[in-house]
């Protein structure tokens, strides 16, 4: 083993290069067909938490909940989500209990657009790390869920 534990050769932050590009890549493909940023796709992505298999009972996030995903100022994220609305592939609804604020929803083309990325992305995550095996699979995805928790408590101490 080398140094922290980890094998010889192998660092995390190659790793982390080579989902990354995999990542790149499949959501490339599905940028062209949809005409949509690196960005629009973190943002469509979290719209589309929670979102049930039929695309329904989406909890619809804030401005400020997005520009912290999309890791984009404020303004930013609001032309970004304005293009996704004029796209059919979002939608913006008043809060019920204070009408000032504002919640973005994934439409249901938005939800079919990230269904089918996702499945790419699952196609592309099973080829490129040497064909996991499922309970492999599922040790990735927890180990990418401890790396991202410190990245998501950054986002939310980040935004104002």
């Amino acid at each position: 083993m080398g140094r922290r534990g980890h094998a010889p050769g192998i660092r995390v932050v190659d790793l982390l290069d080579l989902a990354d590009r995999t990542v790149g890549s499949c959501l490339a493909r599905a940028s062209v067909t949809a005409g949509i940023s690196r960005e629009q796709w973190r943002i469509l992505m979290l719209l589309d938490e929670g979102v049930g298999e039929a695309g329904l009972a989406s909890p619809g996030h804030t401005m400020g909940q997005i520009a912290a995903r999309a890791a984009v100022p404020a303004p930013t994220a609001t032309r970004l989500v304005d293009r996704l609305v004029a796209e059919g592939l979002a939608y913006r609804r008043s809060d019920d209990w204070d009408r000032r604020r504002v919640h973005v929803h994934i439409s249901p083309e938005g939800h079919a657009l990230v269904t089918r990325a996702a499945g790419e992305l699952d196609d592309a995550f099973g080829a490129a790390p040497g064909g996991l095996g499922e309970p492999d699979r599922l040790e990735l995805w927890r180990l990418l869920d401890r790396l991202s928790a410190p990245a998501a408590h950054e986002d939310r101490t980040s935004v104002s």
